[in-house]
């Protein structure tokens, strides 16, 4: 796959690629920077804004507004008018912790985890399930860094990650009353292949995971195995989306949190690439209800 830079930010820790389809328009947030980007594909951020706190992933409601995670609630934003509403507090959560990789699931609802801030991580991250008026369930919990979310194709398998496992979890799933399953291992992952970071799903049922630790993105077929290893234009990929009109473009956002001599060699670190992709990828859901 031959990338290249659709948004020249070079943010500290830019995340969670959502391609809104009515819009035309590609989302995506810096945590560490507490920006929030809608970018166009061919000409780059178009629009931009910041935010109190941390910006940890974002959603796209049926409404048109954004469901964003901020480092400790989750908020309802409107693109159009800039109207912010608190959505609810997930937790209690442990000081040091903040909210982490989020996705809306094809039952409706906004899937956020939680993850532990400290250097020296511990097990505390959680999984939560939020409706539209708020209320928030406990789904999984057991994790240092919670992410890697994504769908099958039938929304039948949840996919999540826990990064500093390393290693990457399915769950059954049942896309009318999102009930989990039993937690399975998908795959246990090293420093060399990547870290597990962010995920996407393909039409083919095919898991996408950001190697953050390896600059590299990787392909998992419907058993764990990698199928494909992609290279991309930067040392630290954090999450793959496929956008486009026809889902065939695959973007992939990264981070500037490496050694500085990486920096030379990798200037635009941070920023967003994209490129062709042979298969396409699963449609976004929205959130019901607001």
């Amino acid at each position: 796959m031959q990338f290249e830079c659709i948004a020249d930010i070079r943010g500290s820790l830019t995340e969670s690629p959502v391609w809104d389809d009515r819009r035309g328009m590609l989302f995506c947030c810096d945590i560490l920077d507490r920006m929030v980007y809608e970018i166009d594909l061919e000409k780059g951020v178009s629009r931009q804004w910041h935010f109190e706190a941390e910006v940890a992933s974002l959603g796209l409601c049926e409404s048109g507004r954004l469901v964003i995670a901020l480092a400790r609630e989750v908020i309802l934003f409107d693109p159009e008018t800039g109207n912010r509403e608190v959505l609810c507090a997930p937790g209690p959560e442990p000081e040091t912790n903040r909210l982490n990789d989020g996705k809306v699931g094809p039952d409706g609802c906004f899937w956020v985890g939680s993850m532990d801030d400290r250097p020296q991580k511990e097990a505390v991250g959680r999984l939560y399930r939020i409706d539209a008026e708020g209320n928030h369930a406990v789904m999984a919990e057991g994790f240092k860094v919670s992410n890697g979310l994504a769908w099958s194709p039938d929304g039948c398998t949840l996919y999540h990650s826990d990064s500093r496992g390393p290693s990457i979890d399915r769950y059954d799933f049942d896309p009318g009353t999102g009930a989990l399953g039993k937690r399975q291992r998908f795959a246990d992952l090293d420093e060399a292949t990547g870290r597990p970071d962010g995920g996407a799903c393909d039409a083919e049922g095919c898991y996408w995971s950001a190697g953050v630790s390896a600059g590299m993105l990787n392909r998992f077929d419907r058993d764990g195995n990698i199928v494909e290893r992609h290279a991309v234009p930067g040392p630290a990929p954090t999450m793959p989306c496929f956008c486009g009109p026809d889902l065939r473009m695959l973007a992939i956002t990264s981070h500037r949190a490496v050694d500085p001599q990486l920096l030379d060699r990798f200037p635009q670190s941070g920023s967003v690439f994209a490129a062709r992709s042979a298969v396409a990828g699963t449609p976004v859901f929205r959130m019901k209800g607001v």
